[in-house]
């Protein structure tokens, strides 16, 4: 069964591109490599000037990716620090990218441990559970379940970016 979108989008959300257009958020996590690579279409679109917002919400899989949560958790305590969406491109190894891009260690190890990030991540987990996520990625577009192909080409077409 297909299910809306549960929870608006509002200011709490991580977002990037243009807002008032066509909104895609996605639930994902960051060490499933199907979000990886819908998330590196998504980029592409984005990155080639495609007019439509997207919004990032967290949905971490921990039974089959122990270091789900942690990958979520650390890409928050970089928001605090204005640098979500670099830390959501490469978890892998975050102490060391959390040096690479430039963030204040000692206050990310405070951050990652805070209550308010763990809370963070468990909205999202639950909104995405009341939109009936059951994997990732899971896109919504428009506040309705997209269920298409995540290539660039088919987003574009589901965004209405293109004419056709």
């Amino acid at each position: 069964m297909t299910v809306d979108l549960s929870a608006r989008v509002d200011a709490a959300d991580h977002t990037r591109g243009v807002s008032g257009g066509p909104q895609l958020v996605v639930y994902g996590d960051f060490e499933c490599p199907y979000t990886a690579a819908a998330m590196r279409e998504i980029d592409r679109l984005l990155d080639g000037g495609a007019a439509f917002e997207l919004v990032y919400r967290h949905f971490p899989l921990r039974t089959i990716h122990p270091h789900a949560q942690a990958a979520a958790k650390a890409a928050e305590a970089a928001a605090r620090q204005d640098r979500f969406w670099e830390m959501h491109l490469e978890p892998e190894d975050l102490r060391r990218f959390v040096e690479r891009v430039g963030l204040d260690l000692e206050r990310f190890d405070a951050d990652i441990d805070d209550r308010d990030i763990r809370t963070r991540v468990a909205r999202d987990v639950q909104t995405g559970l009341e939109s009936g996520v059951d994997g990732t990625p899971s896109l919504f577009i428009d506040g309705i379940r997209y269920e298409g192909p995540r290539d660039a080409d088919s987003l574009a077409v589901a965004l209405d970016l293109v004419g056709g």
